[in-house]
């Protein structure tokens, strides 16, 4: 089928890899560990601009470890609504309190900081998100953090190797990553690959090597997938193909004549809602029958009311193709 529902935004998962998957046979903190697993975080943590650099199997398993172990009893973590399972998976197995703020609401998380402001807060945002295609308004929470003391841990699950110089991300291209205290960027998305890197200080890293149970009590990455993703974000030919990726976002959100779209403009994830769930039910078959793979979101994935279409771009997407999905969306 024609692809317009992975996360394979710049068609990287499609290319054949030479890399070898022979089993790294135990946890980094057994014998899963290498050099070769060292040199490609070092090599990480120089590209994205931060002090340290820690690999883990998934950007699930790097929020899980994140939050069950670095926000201790009596402090806060203020989370967007809309935030990533497994940033509350990881919530719900700390110490501390959770609690939920509107999305990109900058007034509810300022009560919420005021309310806690004898806590110990953080802040968990993601820059891109995934089922609304908008992104969070990092300046203004960079400004709140900063008034309140709060520390900001930011998911670029969706955002990194598209955007920023190089594709270093979306803090990276608001010039904001220093004001940043953890960001995560994962490797399954527009990477086309597997796994995830925290990007933290040295000392964090010591913190999490110890008590992050997601990195703790599992086998580690084959040491070729360490050494694969660290070459594939210094790709300097990645750049035609993310000029690509954006010429082929405006072409299909030129071509939508009939259709409200709330995501942001530059986004290759794009939402559309309609009025009711059997429409939505009729496009989901009429985009099946023309070989077109687009993913429809139901309750509980999104909250009911706000069911949806998901439509992700890619480069590899030709004219024809979103000429074919432009034709159904518009004859709805």
């Amino acid at each position: 089928m024609i692809d317009f529902g992975s996360n394979d935004y710049l068609g990287l998962a499609k290319i054949d890899g030479t890399h070898s998957s022979k089993g790294s046979t135990g946890s980094r903190l057994i014998s899963g560990h290498s050099s070769a697993i060292s040199l490609a975080e070092e090599s990480l943590a120089v590209f994205f601009g931060s002090e340290s650099a820690l690999c883990f199997n998934s950007g699930y398993d790097a929020n899980i470890g994140l939050f069950s172990s670095i926000p201790q009893r009596g402090d806060i973590v203020l989370y967007d609504e809309h935030i990533h399972a497994s940033v509350r998976d990881g919530i719900r197995l700390s110490l501390a309190k959770g609690y939920s703020f509107k999305h990109n609401d900058i007034d509810d998380l300022r009560r919420l900081l005021n309310k806690n402001s004898n806590s110990t807060c953080y802040i968990a945002i993601e820059a891109l998100y995934s089922m609304n295609g908008d992104f969070c308004p990092l300046l203004d929470v960079v400004k709140l953090a900063e008034e309140y003391s709060a520390y900001i841990i930011l998911d670029e699950a969706h955002s990194a190797g598209i955007y920023g110089l190089n594709g270093r991300g979306f803090s990276h291209a608001l010039d904001l990553s220093n004001e940043v205290f953890i960001r995560l960027v994962t490797f399954g998305k527009a990477y086309g690959s597997h796994g995830a890197v925290v990007l933290c200080g040295s000392d964090m890293k010591s913190y999490l090597i110890n008590f992050a149970r997601s990195i703790i009590y599992t086998t580690a990455l084959p040491r070729s997938n360490y050494v694969h993703i660290a070459d594939v974000v210094e790709n300097g030919e990645l750049k035609g193909k993310r000029d690509r990726l954006q010429e082929n976002i405006a072409y299909f959100r030129d071509g939508c004549h009939k259709i409200t779209i709330d995501s942001a403009s530059n986004s290759p994830i794009q939402i559309i809602r309609f009025e009711s769930i059997e429409v939505l039910k009729t496009i989901d078959s009429n985009l099946k029958s023309a070989g077109i793979f687009a993913k429809v979101i139901y309750a509980p994935t999104v909250p009911e009311d706000l069911e949806c279409l998901r439509i992700c771009i890619h480069t590899f997407n030709t004219a024809d193709e979103l000429n074919r999905l432009l034709k159904i969306l518009n004859n709805n």
